[in-house]
Order: C-alpha cells, then sequence, then structure tokens
C-alpha cells in the first residue's frame, strides 16, 4: 500500500500514537441503545447498563482493541433521532464509568455539538460524527476547541429510501448518485473544508466512507472494493462494515450471523487502504486484522 501520498503519517492523541501504514488498529463498538441492528444495544437487557458496558469494555480490552467507540443513539436504517438530553443521559455514566477503570482510548459517537462537548470533558478524546460534521454546525468548533481527533463519515441516509425486512433488518434503496465514488469523495472533502475552517488540522482528520449509510448492498460491495480511491485523497481511513445489512443482504444472513461476511470485508477493506476498522467481535477481527496486516503490510 502507498502511503506517500498521505498528510500526515502519524496521530498523537494524549499518551497514544497511531503511525499509519504500521499495522490496522481496531474500533471496538460500544451501544448504550435499545434499537441497534446488530442487538447488541446494552439498554433493555436488564440488568445495569454501565456494568454490562463495563464488563464488554473490559473484554474488548483483554481482546486488543485499540479504541472504544461509545454511542447513545441509534443510526439503524429507519431509526428515530433523539435529544442531546436523551443521548447523554445513555453515554455519560458509561463514559465516566469506563475512563475512570480502564487505560483505553475512547471516541464518542455523535453528531451533536452538545454531547460532544460533555463527552470530551468526561473522558472521551476523539469525535466521531456520521453526519461528518453536516448535521450540526457547532460540533466542527467544539471538535477543535478541544484539540480532538474527527472521524468524519460520508452519509446520505434518508428514511424515505429505508427498507426493512424482519430477518434481514435495514437497508437502503435507491438514493440517487451521480457517480459513486466521485460523489462520496466530493462529500468527503466538503466535510474536511468544514473542519479545516473551524481550525483542525490534516493531521487530525481520518475519514469514513459510510459503508451502510445511504448506499444500497450493491453500492456498498462497490465502495468497499475502492476504498484506495478514498484513501487517495490523503487521509487514514476508517472502515466500518462490521454486520452490515450489505452482508446479510448477500448472504442471506441475519445479523448475528455475519461474522464470516465481516471478516472478509474487514480483509479487503484493509487490503484496499483502511487504517481502522469498525467492529463489534474483537478478538476474531483483531486477529483478521492481524493475518492480513502479515500479507499486505511487509517491512519495506
Amino acid at each position: 500500500m502507498d502511503y506517500s501520498k498521505l498528510k500526515s503519517n502519524s496521530l498523537h492523541v494524549g499518551k497514544w500514537s497511531f503511525d499509519w501504514g504500521m499495522r490496522t488498529y481496531v474500533m471496538g463498538i460500544l451501544n448504550i441503545t435499545e434499537d441497534s441492528f446488530s442487538g447488541d444495544g446494552l439498554i433493555g437487557k436488564g440488568k445495569d447498563e454501565v456494568e454490562l458496558a463495563c464488563q464488554q469494555a473490559r473484554q474488548f480490552v483483554a481482546e486488543g482493541v485499540d479504541i472504544l467507540d461509545i454511542g447513545g443513539e441509534s443510526t439503524r436504517p429507519g431509526s428515530q433521532p433523539i435529544s442531546a438530553d436523551e443521548e447523554l443521559s445513555h453515554i455519560l455514566p458509561v463514559l465516566k464509568a469506563i475512563s475512570n477503570e480502564l487505560d483505553v482510548l475512547i471516541s464518542i459517537d455523535t453528531y451533536k455539538a452538545a454531547v460532544a462537548e460533555a463527552a470530551l470533558q468526561n473522558g472521551a478524546q476523539i469525535v466521531n460524527d456520521i453526519w461528518g460534521f453536516h448535521a450540526d454546525p457547532e460540533i466542527a468548533g467544539v471538535t477543535a476547541r478541544y484539540h480532538a481527533p474527527a472521524i468524519l463519515m460520508h452519509n446520505r441516509s434518508s428514511w424515505a429510501h429505508a427498507v426493512i425486512k424482519e430477518k434481514l433488518g435495514g437497508r437502503y434503496v435507491g438514493i440517487p448518485y451521480e457517480n459513486l465514488l466521485e460523489d462520496v469523495k466530493r462529500e468527503l472533502l466538503e466535510s474536511v473544508a468544514i473542519a479545516h475552517e473551524a481550525g483542525i488540522p490534516d493531521d487530525h482528520i481520518i475519514l469514513d466512507p459510510g459503508i451502510g449509510f445511504g448506499k444500497s448492498t450493491e453500492q456498498n460491495l462497490e465502495l468497499l472494493n475502492r476504498l484506495d480511491e478514498i484513501r487517495a485523497l490523503g487521509y487514514p481511513i476508517l472502515c466500518g462494515p462490521s454486520r452490515k445489512s450489505f452482508i446479510g443482504y448477500t448472504l442471506d444472513l441475519p445479523p448475528d450471523q455475519r461474522l464470516e461476511g465481516t471478516a472478509a470485508a474487514v480483509a479487503v477493506g484493509i487490503v484496499r487502504g483502511a487504517d481502522i476498522i469498525r467492529v463489534h467481535d474483537i478478538q476474531p477481527m483483531v486477529r483478521v486484522a492481524r493475518m492480513t496486516d502479515a500479507i499486505v503490510r511487509r517491512p519495506q
């Protein structure tokens, strides 16, 4: 893989360093929600959500996770938005408990400035915005003030284009693109411009092509296979195919049977230039990443 075009070869967040190209980093998903598409939401399990989240975080750390991504609002196709106050009620107790107990880097999965600021004040150090700074005009400024790295995702999700099936869950159909890759690249660079205007430097920007967000099954497959074209924009790439509906609709499998499909998607994503993989199943995906790295990230 060619890393000569990267605008920065590394990212430093507090005591943690990311050296792009040396290995693939693993982000673990902690959904503090009731209705996650993958069935892993921790609210409504009949137990203390904070303790459940801490148990999951401990397990993720033991299995080799590099970043914990904590989110308090479901983003599955057709999900209903919630208020910032409700989102904070989900994530703050968990965030405080985990940051007090575990020595691990935490990102906050939110598109709301108020949630991002509270999270950054209580242990989070990265902002992961699924709307790429387009949903809330204040979030870029918050991210810049706290000198936090930003993960900027491409997203064209729309209720009008969401189709839900009982077994396979939700997917998007019929969202218009003139040219899939060119449209995604252009809109990601619009997010980068917002970040720059707020004062966020290039070495604090990570791009996410938004697999599963406002793309059909076929478009997700194409986007994953052409991830190197997103990589050519010059920023490190986060790839999040884990348990997504494009795997389910390709293999005709529900979310809890998508491990092998996720592994294939993760491996191809790494081959095509992903620097971070965002996944639910840490131990098997750490192994997939390490094996794929051994094949494609050979010493120079």
